[in-house]
């Protein structure tokens, strides 16, 4: 109903669309049949942050932090100071006396960084002195501190205080510390477990760290075959590179983001577990475990892991096959159809929904469970998506309340 609503939109690029991941509208494990449209941004939205149960923070190039209600949709604070693009944006959540805290930490292309209180709106702390802008941020829980990643990497406490920062290094310098793959550029790391975390390489590759020693634990180069297109009359098979634009886990499996593809990994078998070379029309933004993607095309979609049909033994053509080989050469016109690669324990990646509202690239989404799903995009707009039966179900139980309490006035 919503694609038929909405009309259909052609992807942002080149790529032409894939017949075979045309789901219709009969999605009927798709449960996020209703939409609430949310405005406040006047430029691209790039970041979302949950803040609690109910809220959430969403950020982008418009240097404004707007704070949500998930439930209500309703725009419950604004927060004003960076004068340029926010460039990351992290929730921190520390204990302080025997009360536990909720606070935003922001950074921005103006070289600033920026301690939020998500309560009453007040900025607490403010840094900037940086030598460069802020491109990521990582909280450590554990340890109580939070590190801010640029040109140079800081770590900092809870009170905003710097306790140590990183000096640039050579090349060859970090390479005697960790004996990196050759010409390795690692583009995203993700934390896994206490012992564990990943990294993925502008050339598709994907290793598994020791993070006490450094050591690799496991390596998958990913590389997807397409035709080479050099020639007419064969089709060649050439090995493409994909950069990881997003990886995400749960400490059993990774799903990363390569190209406009997705690819599934077990840690724990060390194991591919299943792979779509085109999930998506264009490359992938975003990812989560529950099974989502969002990518520039402008779509969000949900997946599901299937076992793989077992192979069938081959029919006998019988009496009627032999009238298909008359007038049939012998030479093969076409490509040879292309086999699943026989990987023990493969199951395949199966779309059964496809979340199509935004007008431009889907940035990433933030799942708030049975509250939904919100999600944000280079057209100034955040969506929340909700469970239309749910909705139904809340809406008539709070139609009978509302009875109930005229009835006893």
């Amino acid at each position: 109903m919503l694609r038929w609503i909405l009309g259909g939109r052609d992807a942002q690029g080149t790529v032409e669309k894939s017949a075979a991941l045309f789901i219709g509208e009969e999605q009927p494990k798709n449960c996020f049949t209703e939409m609430q449209v949310l405005k406040g941004h006047f430029d691209i939205v790039r970041f979302l942050v949950q803040i609690d149960d109910l809220r959430f923070a969403s950020a982008g190039d418009d240097g404004l932090v707007l704070i949500w209600n998930v439930e209500t949709g309703d725009c419950l604070l604004e927060l004003r100071c960076h004068t340029q693009q926010i460039t990351a944006m992290t929730s921190y959540s520390f204990i302080r006396g025997r009360n536990a805290h909720a606070a935003l930490i922001t950074a921005s292309s103006d070289r600033t960084l920026s301690l939020w209180d998500p309560d009453s709106g007040n900025r607490v702390q403010n840094i900037s002195d940086l030598q460069s802008s802020v491109k990521c941020l990582l909280v450590l829980v554990r340890l109580d501190v939070w590190l801010s990643g640029g040109n140079e990497l800081c770590v900092w406490n809870r009170d905003f205080e710097l306790q140590c920062k990183t000096v640039h290094h050579s090349d060859a310098g970090i390479s005697a510390m960790v004996e990196l793959p050759k010409n390795f550029i690692a583009c995203w790391l993700l934390l896994i477990s206490d012992g564990l975390f990943a990294s993925g390489s502008h050339i598709g590759e994907l290793i598994i760290w020791d993070s006490v020693d450094w050591t690799i634990q496991a390596y998958e180069h990913i590389l997807w075959e397409e035709p080479a297109g050099d020639s007419q009359s064969e089709v060649k098979l050439k090995q493409i590179e994909r950069s990881i634009q997003h990886m995400s886990s749960d400490g059993e499996y990774i799903v990363a983001a390569v190209g406009s593809g997705l690819y599934v990994f077990n840690v724990l078998m060390k194991s591919v577990v299943a792979y779509r070379k085109m999930a998506h029309d264009s490359n992938v933004l975003h990812t989560m475990l529950r099974l989502m993607s969002c990518s520039e095309d402008g779509s969000v979609r949900l997946w599901e892991l299937q076992d793989l049909p077992l192979p069938a033994e081959p029919a006998s053509s019988g009496f009627f096959g032999m009238f298909g080989t008359f007038g049939r050469s012998g030479k093969q016109t076409g490509p040879p159809a292309k086999k699943m690669p026989e990987i023990p324990g493969l199951r395949s990646l199966e779309l059964i929904g496809d979340l199509i509202g935004h007008s431009g690239a889907v940035q990433m989404f933030l799942s708030f469970k049975e509250k939904g799903l919100v999600t944000c995009s280079t057209d100034h707009l955040l969506i929340i998506w909700k469970d239309g039966e749910l909705q139904s179900q809340l809406r008539s139980l709070a139609v009978f309340q509302k009875l109930e309490e005229n009835q006893k006035l």
